[in-house]
């Protein structure tokens, strides 16, 4: 047993603020063989102790809040398990071998969600090579507390190509392109993509945003928890210090007594990220219309015309989650309505008769939609002016209880593509 990892989890402050991000999560303890059993769940500091009386290296917590994490078993299929969600944080793992480069990605992903309008933001150094940017799952619309993993991942995409050109260049800035390769020991091929027949620099070959694997269960390094590679801690840091941050910092021999959490509920402003989930669906909507484009050309799909159309769509040819959405919502009538806009501009509904149908759907929601919200949602897109797709089939409204695929559906992606083919307007 390693007695300085020990001394340092009997630490009353190291306890309270790994017990302080434990509430509502799975935990999983790693020892020397390997992780211990799951579920399992910190309670008490005392449990803390324990463990490391029992030599424990590092705490890691689910990224999704739960009712009763010990009710959680392997190979639960996604109905029961979002009966036990009551939500999710979202965490972005950087993940890179240069610690430069992660601190510049850091320090540019806190200005992007501050450009959203998100104020209660966490950062903690993940104990090795990267960093973890945290938003408290109050600060999005509670409806969405099924929408996991998908949010996390239409998040962390938008998010990447909104802070690309500027990583590029700020990475560009201290170092070229040779010293670079120098570093990292790759090529010019394997640090570039090809733009207009040009290598350009791409951050993100040797740089990644951690989403791709996200699952339900997936979980990340507990704050204060040591990593058991580096024997770092993986502690807190002020958001606007990242590019100061040193390695040393970090030493839990010299670590002084800590206070700062990570994922503070306590300052999270209600909602405050709505602007960035409508943000970044609204990009994924694009790019889903570009690869079925893309898939036309190709030859892979049936041509979906995805220009105005002359007339409405009749109600009768919605898609079934459309149909079964019109009928009232449960959970997530927010992200319906934002995919109920964006379909109908895209079936040939104008702006009155889209009002008018919303209208009488939120009188049949079990709990209706404040009419400012709506209204403001629905004035939000006239004022823009741009047409785009609604989420894709199944994106969102699986985890909404609205996917009832039929023959058809089975052959899309988007359910703007079904009232095409039911209508003939291919």
């Amino acid at each position: 047993m390693d007695t300085g990892v020990r001394d340092y989890y009997l630490r009353e402050d190291v306890q309270e603020l790994i017990l302080a991000c434990s509430k509502d999560r799975e935990i999983a303890v790693k020892f020397d063989f390997g992780f211990g059993k799951r579920p399992d769940v910190l309670m008490y500091k005392s449990d803390i102790a324990d463990f490391a009386k029992q030599g424990a290296l590092s705490f890691h917590g689910s990224e999704e809040l739960w009712k009763n994490p010990l009710q959680l078993q392997p190979g639960m299929i996604k109905k029961d398990l979002d009966k036990l969600r009551i939500g999710w944080d979202l965490v972005l793992d950087i993940d890179c071998p240069y610690l430069e480069y992660s601190q510049i990605a850091g320090d540019l992903l806190v200005k992007a969600l501050r450009s959203k309008g998100i104020k209660n933001i966490s950062v903690k150094f993940s104990g090795n090579h990267g960093f973890h940017i945290g938003v408290p799952f109050e600060a999005f619309p509670s409806d969405m507390k099924n929408f996991f993993p998908d949010g996390v991942r239409i998040i962390a995409r938008y998010l990447q190509e909104m802070i690309a050109p500027h990583l590029a260049e700020k990475i560009l800035e201290k170092e070229s392109a040779e010293d670079i390769m120098e570093k990292t020991k790759k090529t010019i091929e394997e640090i570039t993509k090809k733009e207009n027949g040009m290598n350009v620099f791409d951050p993100f070959k040797l740089l990644a945003i951690d989403s791709v694997l996200i699952s339900s269960r997936h979980m990340f390094r507990m704050p204060y928890s040591i990593n058991e590679k580096s024997y770092l801690v993986s502690i807190p840091i002020d958001p606007d210090k990242i590019l100061e941050f040193k390695k040393e910092m970090a030493d839990p021999q010299k670590l002084g007594r800590v206070s700062m959490k990570f994922l503070d509920r306590e300052k999270v402003i209600p909602n405050e990220a709505q602007e960035l989930f409508d943000a970044a669906s609204e990009m994924r909507s694009e790019i889903t219309k570009n690869e079925e484009i893309k898939d036309f050309v190709a030859g892979k799909k049936t041509k979906v015309d995805y220009e105005d159309m002359k007339a409405p769509l009749p109600e009768e040819l919605f898609p079934p989650c459309i149909k079964k959405g019109l009928d009232g919502v449960q959970d997530g009538k927010k992200r319906f309505v934002f995919a109920l806009i964006n379909f109908l501009t895209m079936s040939g509904w104008d702006y009155p008769k889209i009002e008018e149908l919303i209208r009488e759907w939120n009188k049949k929601n079990p709990e209706p939609l404040r009419d400012n919200y709506w209204v403001t949602q629905l004035n939000y897109h006239k004022q823009n002016k741009k047409k785009v797709l609604p989420p894709n089939c199944r994106e969102a409204y699986h985890s909404m209880g609205l996917c009832f695929p039929d023959n058809i559906c089975n052959k899309i992606k988007n359910p703007v593509s079904y009232g095409r083919i039911r209508s003939g307007r291919k």
